[in-house]
């Protein structure tokens, strides 16, 4: 599984157990709809931590509680990776 697609398991995972859209989610975090698509859809590799940390708080949770998750807890990262 690559990194971004840690991300957008989190969310789906996230907006599942609270029946959340996706649309709904945009709207309660004030994320453009087109940059949430673009996360989900996996075109936005990379999200900024401010919209990481918007859809945080639409989920009633800090950041740190969003990103604490098994999947992205064992992602490793290869030597070979650059930023």
């Amino acid at each position: 599984m690559e990194y971004s697609d840690i991300y957008v398991k989190r969310i789906r995972e996230l907006c599942k157990q609270r029946g959340i859209a996706i649309n709904k989610l945009a709207t309660m975090s004030d994320v453009k709809q087109s940059t949430l698509d673009n996360i989900v859809r996996g075109l936005t590799k990379n999200p900024r931590v401010k919209t990481l940390h918007k859809l945080a708080i639409a989920f009633n949770m800090t950041l740190a509680e969003f990103l604490d998750f098994t999947e992205l807890n064992d992602y490793a990262f290869d030597e070979d990776d650059t930023d």
